[in-house]
């Protein structure tokens, strides 16, 4: 049974949740602040609702304390519209946003996305050797001159995609589809972003420009 937490101080729209998703068959585990949440962690869930706006830990707060640490989707819930929380929640490691109010139907397509992208990240895989860059697509790792690179699973999720279809060029709102594992218009300057730290990070260890620029219509993996 797929476990979900909501951690949300907002008490009947996670009564509202939980019936929802408990008709679907989801373990539903609940907290109404980051604290409680965290505590909640030890269940090991599969996808986290996250709040942004939470008494004594925010969302965005727990998100960067907890992300090296866990695999599992994490979705901010927020009732912002501003864009820098929604590039600082991806930045940071979300895998999505969904503002209030929303729609269950919305929300039931997100999840479903995200659960199916992680059954197909469990799956067996292989490596790309590409000069002197490893990437290993079963755990989820890249290796440049035998350096690990330290990547959060937004920035693997644009190597993986572009290193998988190499030579083709892809525009920011499908690449943010890819990562987001959901079809809405991208948030370019999340993509924009992502690629410039992968870039930076790839330039510590190699000269080598792994992801191109063709200006006008997006990017491509070099081949």
């Amino acid at each position: 049974m797929t476990k979900l937490l909501i951690a949300d101080d907002d008490k009947a729209l996670v009564t509202m949740l939980r019936t929802h998703f408990e008709m679907k068959q989801f373990e539903i585990l609940t907290a109404e602040n980051g604290a409680e949440a965290l505590e909640k962690l030890k269940y090991q869930p599969d996808l986290i609702l996250l709040d942004i706006n939470m008494p004594q830990m925010d969302g965005l707060s727990l998100c960067r304390l907890i992300r090296d640490k866990i695999s599992c989707p994490i979705l901010f819930v927020t009732a912002k519209v501003e864009e820098d929380d929604r590039v600082n929640g991806l930045l940071l490691g979300g895998d999505d946003y969904i503002t209030k109010p929303f729609s269950l139907k919305e929300l039931d397509a997100r999840i479903t996305a995200h659960l199916k992208r992680e059954q197909r990240h469990s799956l067996p895989s292989s490596c790309r050797f590409q000069n002197e860059l490893i990437i290993d697509y079963t755990a989820r790792t890249v290796q440049i001159t035998g350096n690990l690179l330290k990547l959060t699973k937004a920035e693997f999720g644009i190597i993986e995609f572009l290193s998988m279809n190499p030579g083709i060029v892809f525009d920011k709102e499908r690449i943010y589809e890819n990562v987001c594992g959901y079809d809405v218009k991208g948030d370019s300057r999340v993509i924009t972003e992502l690629i410039r730290r992968i870039r930076n990070k790839l330039r510590v260890f190699t000269e080598t420009e792994y992801i191109e620029t063709v200006w006008g219509m997006g990017y491509r993996w070099t081949r």
